[in-house]
């Protein structure tokens, strides 16, 4: 909220250099994670990323905040394009990379879809990426948790049972599980209950369609 209050406007143009943002310039939290993953259904891979990088530059300030979001989006707009969520992830795994500012995102992605290889899934395992409170950390949940288990029931489970942040663990995960299944892939009971739900359903849609068009 504090930086929202500036009102904040990031310039459109430059590329993101890895310098910490105007706004809250030390601050990584989850939070614009959370809310990045609809850029994913309406842009290119590269159009998503920096989309949503500057949209993070709102709020959070840290160059972690915006590349974490970004690298989001990007598995996102894979998964709309077909990828699985292993494709998805190992796609993107070079992205931030190529930008400056790039390592704790970077690190923490690589350490993600490395745990994803060994073996079945425990809470135990969850617990060695972190526990949420920071970006690319609910990232790394997030892309661990979605493609390790039988059912995405077991994913979302997954994803919140640990002693973390654990809605900002289970919002990532259920944003990919979603992006790749579609809401009828998910818990239809769960889904009934969501707050909100009639409210969100036809902009979700409108993007969803827009997503199928480009």
């Amino acid at each position: 909220m504090s930086g929202v209050a500036q009102l904040y406007a990031p310039d459109p143009g430059p590329a993101l250099d890895g310098k910490p943002g105007e706004v809250n310039p030390d601050f990584k939290g989850c939070g614009a994670v959370m809310r990045s993953a609809p850029f994913g259904l309406v842009n290119s891979a590269g159009g998503a990323f920096a989309m949503a990088a500057r949209a993070a530059q709102i709020t959070h300030g840290h160059p972690t905040g915006h590349h974490a979001a970004g690298v989001l989006t990007v598995i996102v707009a894979h998964l709309v394009a077909g990828d699985s969520l292993e494709e998805a992830a190992l796609r993107t795994l070079g992205l931030p990379v190529r930008r400056p500012g790039h390592e704790e995102t970077s690190a923490t992605l690589t350490e993600a879809v490395d745990l994803a290889e060994q073996g079945a899934p425990t809470a135990e395992k969850v617990e060695t990426l972190g526990e949420g409170w920071v970006a690319e950390r609910a990232l790394a949940l997030g892309v661990y948790c979605a493609p390790v288990t039988p059912t995405v029931r077991d994913a979302l489970l997954l994803s919140v049972n640990h002693s973390g942040d654990s809605d900002s663990t289970g919002s990532p995960c259920g944003n990919l599980l979603g992006a790749r299944y579609g809401d009828h892939g998910l818990p239809h009971e769960w889904v009934e209950r969501v707050e909100g739900r009639a409210q969100m359903t036809a902009p979700a849609d409108d993007l969803a369609a827009e997503g199928v068009r480009r």
